[in-house]
């Protein structure tokens, strides 16, 4: 199984973002790029096998102590990795994102040069899992209440009515979000950081789970609003899609050449394989990964690291610790183990605390990135043994 993240020491140009690659399951040397042996989601069978209601019932019963990760359930989620790869190539990385996201109930920013499959690999996920999906496409014209929802006058009963936006779903596509003015961006506050929507002074509770995956181009910036540090935060996760490396290129090719249509999930095989439930056992099960306290120890000090860090105006807050400690726990969890190691938190680092710190002016002049400051604080801080 493939690490979010795992990158390098140095990053000497900030448009390059490093392939992530996956750390050692078992707390040994932090080796950058090795590959995971675990026997976890990997050695989960081709087509997912299904989940059966013994085991979702027991995964969500309370218990005293750690739980083992279900085989059953960790099998369900490999299924939802084996159908995404049947219409996105070479993105391991960002699905096994996508999955800690859905265990820990956050929401993922998804940031890549256009083509890279932002949007395909979200319609995918959804195409996977047995929930309710939707996606606006974000404008410079678009209005709050086209996301919210609104009261409608209804002339026959002279009353006014609650119209349903398409906030109120499972997992909800904000494709651009980035294109649409602060107002808009701001009527999602609410809605990912409380779960409800308020409209006319009533708070409307949404679905649950209810994730957003939103997508922005980095590269592209006439036209665009940037999403203000509040809102970044409130992302569990941001992951960067890379372009594909040239064999990876290839099979996309290869596949288009064979008939492939991205706008036609269907055709391509994909299929539900998950649905609320299983995600809610599964969480029921992270919850119990087991964290000692050296290795909570280890998780603060990187994060209060970074508000100590030179080249930062901006450090890790609190939210962005607890956001560490739950990502290491789903990862831990996927990697088939009921505790946490120093390595889980190495591995989530990147993709949990990137987008929550801010360079300094002079930093970003001399080349300086999130990445790299990361990086050296990784490097600096001592690891528990």
């Amino acid at each position: 199984m493939t690490t979010p993240e795992d990158s390098p020491t140095t990053e000497p140009t900030p448009p390059a973002v490093p392939v992530e690659t996956a750390p050692p399951v078992e707390a040994a040397a932090p080796a950058e790029g090795a590959p995971v042996e675990a026997e976890a989601v990997e050695a989960a069978p081709v087509e997912a096998a299904p989940v059966e209601a013994a085991a979702v019932e027991a995964a969500a019963a309370p218990s005293a102590g750690p739980t083992v990760p279900s085989r059953e359930l960790r099998a369900a989620l490999a299924g939802v990795r084996t159908e995404v790869g049947k219409a996105v190539v070479g993105q391991d990385s960002a699905v096994t994102s996508l999955l800690i996201a859905l265990l820990c109930s956050g929401h993922v920013l998804l940031e890549g040069v256009p083509g890279v499959a932002k949007t395909l690999l979200v319609r995918a996920l959804a195409a996977s899992l047995d929930l309710g999906t939707t996606r606006v496409q974000f404008t410079p014209d678009l209005m709050p209440g086209d996301v919210t929802g609104s009261l409608v006058y209804d002339a026959r009963t002279a009353e006014f009515s609650f119209r349903e936006g398409p906030v109120f779903t499972n997992l909800l596509l904000a494709d651009e979000i980035n294109r649409t003015p602060p107002k808009t961006q701001a009527s999602l506050l609410e809605a990912m950081e409380e779960r409800q929507v308020s409209v006319d002074g009533r708070p409307r509770p949404l679905p649950e789970p209810f994730v957003v995956v939103a997508t922005q181009n980095p590269v592209e910036h006439e036209g665009t609003y940037p999403l203000p540090e509040a809102q970044l935060d409130r992302f569990l996760l941001k992951v960067v899609l890379p372009v594909p490396d040239r064999e990876h290129e290839i099979e996309v090719l290869a596949r288009h050449a064979a008939g492939f249509d991205p706008r036609d999930l269907a055709a391509a095989g994909v299929t539900a394989v998950a649905g609320a439930e299983t995600l809610a056992a599964a969480r029921a099960e992270v919850r119990q990964v087991q964290i000692a306290p050296e290795v909570l120890g280890y998780a603060v000090d990187v994060c209060r690291a970074t508000r100590r860090s030179p080249s930062l105006s901006l450090g890790v807050s609190p939210r962005g610790a607890t956001a560490l400690l739950a990502t290491s726990r789903a990862w831990a969890w996927l990697s088939g183990r009921a505790y946490v190691t120093p390595d889980d938190i190495k591995a989530l680092v990147h993709p949990t605390l990137r987008h929550r710190v801010q360079l300094r002016p002079e930093a970003e002049l001399e080349g300086v990135t999130a990445e790299s400051v990361l990086s050296t604080v990784l490097a600096a801080v001592p690891v528990p043994r």
